[in-house]
């Protein structure tokens, strides 16, 4: 079927020109209210090399800047990336990952001789191995794990300082700085003691295994840009005269006309100035139904043209452009997430700032008491190297490693687990609809028969025209055709009826499929019970100029969809619906599902500007979608979470992914973010508490009848790591008893 029989296929009340930004419906806002806090997110943007991306179009998306960059639990703020060769982009943030564990690889087989040949470990462990030159071979050997391994936090501390905001850098560099000079000034002899070399080691392991897993928890959260940015085609056929040639888009100006060939995605915002087709602009707008396009309606940059060639002159380019537009909402949401400090976070810097002067306090008091240097220098660094804990740096990852497997065998795949951890507090869920309450594809609902008595032959019949278009609505009635089984008789003299629909012979007999437009054209009377439901398309079937019937198509809504609703309902939280369909479909559908409130006809900055007004109400925010036009909403919800079956770039942008693309999922996440929140406490809670007792024996406070050593100061925190990987091993149990 041409493009130009496209237009019997839109839906009743669709609004053609969906770029045209209608009402928001803040009315529909819930009238309760509580005060919000916005909890961030981890997300990055990244500078785009337009010549590197298909379709770039000179956009710049600016500079990632990792020293502002908060990977969640453990702060990053301040870490020097560049000393690591790291750049800018998504590629540069994969590369730092790699680099991590890169690191935690070789500190990890260097670790092995220098745990083995450390006296403390020998005597903890009761074995004995010394040979010439065992100490000066520890010596290189923990020098190396403590330039190559500790680098990132060494490094980290300056940004940390700078921005004033000491956290989990700080802690470690303070600690394995304080552990390394102090065990090479007893190697050396300069002090009396028993070195630190083998708590340096694996203090410096778990560290960097521990970033290691929380940064790949949280990467490719700029790709969504890129994605984005991918679909635009990076050339176009430009229309000069009778002549056309392929250029690059980059090189478009204002008022160039370009053409745009059938199944071809529109280079650049424009207006129609020859031809007309259906375009999809679904993954942009939300529009369930593609939109008939004719002279002078407009036309988005990365929407698919059908089967209609067009001309068009160009109105927008770069950054005016609409998808460019997408991006910087996208852009601007994950920014500005990324501000916030996570509770380990939190916890590291108190830890920084309890150690630091409880240590130099701690020198200070048996340097005045007339002690030793050397005694009182080992309180200080046994103080500070026990406020480290080793189970500090697996507390949060290792939870995190749990709950994200657990959590994708029961079809939520977890991108960001501050998210994760915050879906407890949701109290707001937005959906899209198309293609996240319903299945995204039009299915038959009703045919009635008015002048035949064979439904089977009568469906057959319209499937053999409607299986000449790869329109939508044709493919519907064709799929229920075939679900059914139908013949489908043989046709002669298609044609299409320009903007009205199709017609063909069939035995003998004219078979015409129109919209509702044409009846009215032809003064025929359309049947009072065609339109049964707000949500339906309905296209007339005439037989030799006799109204036969009717076909009644929707996008039907997922089976769970309703099951979803209602659980989140039940547990507290208000549901609403924003999509870019008309006020007629989403109306049907709220009603159908029972739903808090609805936002219809709405563009991607107005789903951003619902979920901004609702969190400005007091509400903690999830937002549901699947599409590019779901994008920055998804980024600027405090909970952002994707439909699997849609695109990629929503996909990108949310914090989490519904694999199975089931909502009830939805209310499984709630519930596994209260379990994982709960472990994460409890484990915060066993890797710092044991500090309560362990640093004021560490700083010799019941001195002279017990001071704990360097050795047993070890144990305890090897104590805390083993309880923390216990009690990660118990979300298991919780996880795996929850809803199928």
């Amino acid at each position: 079927m041409e493009a130009k029989d496209s237009a019997h296929h839109t839906e009743q009340g669709m609004t053609s020109h969906p770029v045209t930004l209608p009402k928001t419906g803040d009315e529909e806002a819930p009238a309760e209210q509580k005060a919000l806090q916005h909890i961030g997110h981890d997300g990055h943007s990244g500078t785009m090399n337009p010549d590197n991306h298909q379709g770039g179009v000179g956009m710049e998306h600016g500079s990632i800047d990792h020293s502002q960059m908060n990977h969640s639990q453990m702060s990053h703020a301040g870490m020097d990336h560049s000393k690591m060769g790291h750049g800018s982009g998504g590629h540069d943030h994969r590369a730092m990952i790699a680099d991590f564990l890169r690191r935690f690889w070789i500190c990890l087989i260097v670790s092995v001789p220098v745990v083995v040949l450390s006296m403390m470990f020998q005597e903890l462990v009761g074995y004995q191995l010394d040979f010439p030159y065992r100490e000066p071979l520890v010596v290189v050997l923990s020098t190396v794990i403590y330039v190559y391994g500790g680098w990132p936090f060494l490094t980290g501390i300056v940004g940390e300082l700078r921005a004033r905001q000491p956290g989990m850098m700080t802690l470690v560099a303070v600690a394995i700085t304080a552990a390394y000079a102090y065990s090479v000034a007893v190697s050396f002899g300069w002090l009396r003691g028993m070195d630190f070399f083998w708590e340096l080691a694996t203090l410096i392991d778990i560290m960097l295994l521990g970033h290691y897993l929380e940064m790949k928890s949280v990467a490719g959260a700029s790709r969504s840009l890129e994605l984005i940015v991918q679909m635009l085609p990076s050339d176009a056929h430009k229309v000069t005269g009778d002549i056309i040639t392929d250029v690059n888009v980059t090189t478009l100006n204002l008022g160039d006309v370009v053409l745009v060939r059938p199944g071809e995605r529109i280079p650049t915002d424009g207006a129609v100035v020859e031809g007309d087709s259906a375009v999809n602009e679904s993954m942009l707008t939300g529009e369930s139904v593609p939109v008939q396009k004719a002279i002078n309606d407009t036309v988005i940059a990365g929407a698919v043209n059908g089967e209609g060639s067009l001309k068009i002159r160009v109105t927008h380019k770069g950054e005016d452009s609409y998808l460019n537009k997408v991006v910087k909402m996208v852009e601007e949401a994950q920014r500005a997430k990324s501000q916030t400090q996570t509770l380990a976070d939190r916890a590291a810097g108190w830890l920084t700032l309890i150690s630091l002067s409880v240590g130099l306090l701690t020198l200070v008091i048996w340097l005045v008491s007339g002690k030793e240097v050397s005694f009182a220098v080992e309180r200080m660094v046994t103080v500070m190297v026990t406020a480290c804990p080793h189970a500090l740096g697996v507390a949060i990852p290792l939870v995190v490693a749990i709950s994200t497997a657990i959590s994708a065998q029961k079809g939520l795949l977890i991108r960001n687990r501050t998210a994760f951890e915050e879906a407890r507090k949701i109290t707001a869920m937005v959906f899209d609809k198309t293609g996240t309450l319903t299945e995204g594809e039009f299915g038959v609902t009703r045919v009635r028969l008015l002048k035949a008595d064979d439904e089977a032959g009568f469906l057959g019949m319209v499937a053999a025209l409607e299986q000449q278009s790869q329109h939508p609505i044709a493919q519907g009635i064709v799929r229920e055709a075939k679900k059914r089984n139908l013949v489908m008789p043989t046709i002669t003299n298609f044609q299409s009826i320009t903007g009205k629909g199709v017609s063909a012979t069939v035995d003998g007999r004219q078979v015409v499929v129109v919209s509702p437009g044409y009846l009215k054209e032809k003064g025929i009377e359309q049947p009072q019970d065609a339109y049964g439901s707000g949500a339906e398309t309905v296209v007339f079937v005439l037989i030799d100029d006799q109204l036969a019937g009717y076909v009644a198509l929707a996008d039907k809504i997922r089976e769970d969809s309703k099951e979803a609703v209602q659980r989140l309902q039940q547990s507290g939280i208000k549901v609403y619906m924003a999509t870019g369909d008309n006020q007629k479909v989403a109306d049907a559908v709220a009603k159908e599902l029972g739903l808090d409130g609805v936002f219809a006809e709405v563009l991607p900055d107005q789903k951003v500007t619902i979920v901004k007004d609702l969190q400005a109400k007091g509400q903690f925010v999830a937002m549901t979608g699947d599409g590019v036009n779901d994008a920055p909403a998804l980024a600027q919800a405090n909970v952002g979470i994707a439909v699997g079956s849609g695109t990629d770039v929503a996909a990108e942008t949310a914090d989490i992914i519904l694999v199975n693309s089931k909502p009830t999922d939805i209310t499984n996440l709630v519930e596994f973010g209260r379990a994982t929140y709960r472990k994460m406490i409890q484990n915060l809670f066993w890797a710092t508490g044991y500090n309560v007792v362990a640093i004021p024996l560490a700083a010799g406070v019941l001195y002279p009848n017990f001071v704990l050593s360097p050795a047993i100061g070890a144990v305890l925190m090897s104590a805390s790591t083993v309880i923390v990987a216990l009690n990660a091993q118990l979300l298991k149990r919780s996880l795996r008893s929850s809803h199928p």
